[in-house]
């Protein structure tokens, strides 16, 4: 399963919110996030709006299998656009050996382009939720996020990964998101 959409479209909201779903049917599980998401707490999985979530912190991919035995059900993923290729392989290990997946995250950067592990993981997966967040600029659905640096959106060729919330990012929805010398495909 998959969750995904741009910042502030409640996507770690909903892995939560599956998440405890699973206390009521009595499934075993396990939350991880990446260790480059400092933003709120560090071994929790936390919502813009305050909504957490006990989690384990891993760098690399497959030491989520250190964590996992036969007893674990379901193993859930936070910001899984953070993660090196091997998450795709992982999910798909978990997931051929009977093990419920649900991944949350980015499936576009801040250019409007899919990050490489969201494309592997959306045609895998037998579920995606795309949510939309609103247009911070005209109110319209919004499905891109939109990095602002000082202000200003950044050029085309900045850095992908930079970890922040609402001091660096909005939502805004296709005609008000910006990126500065965007190369021109049709030309």
């Amino acid at each position: 399963e998959v969750v995904c959409g741009p910042m502030f479209a409640g996507k770690t909201e909903e892995l939560i919110r599956r998440v405890h779903r699973l206390d009521y049917a009595n499934k075993s599980y396990k939350v991880f996030k990446p260790i480059i998401d400092k933003r709120y707490e560090k071994t929790k999985v936390v919502s813009h709006n305050g909504l957490n979530q006990d989690a384990i912190v891993i760098e690399n991919p497959k030491d989520i299998l250190q964590h996992i035995d036969h007893t674990i059900q379901v193993v859930a993923i936070d910001e899984i656009q953070f993660f090196t290729d091997d998450i795709v392989a992982v999910c798909e290990y978990l997931a051929m050996n009977g093990t419920r997946v649900i991944a949350s995250g980015l499936d576009m950067d801040f250019r409007g382009e899919p990050f490489s592990v969201m494309k592997e993981l959306l045609v895998r997966a037998e579920f995606v939720t795309k949510l939309t967040a609103i247009c911070m600029t005209c109110g319209a659905p919004a499905t891109k996020t939109q990095r602002l640096i000082d202000g200003k959106p950044p050029k085309y060729d900045d850095p992908i990964i930079l970890v922040g919330a609402a001091e660096s990012y909005e939502a805004r929805c296709r005609h008000c998101h910006e990126v500065i010398e965007r190369p021109n495909i049709l030309a």
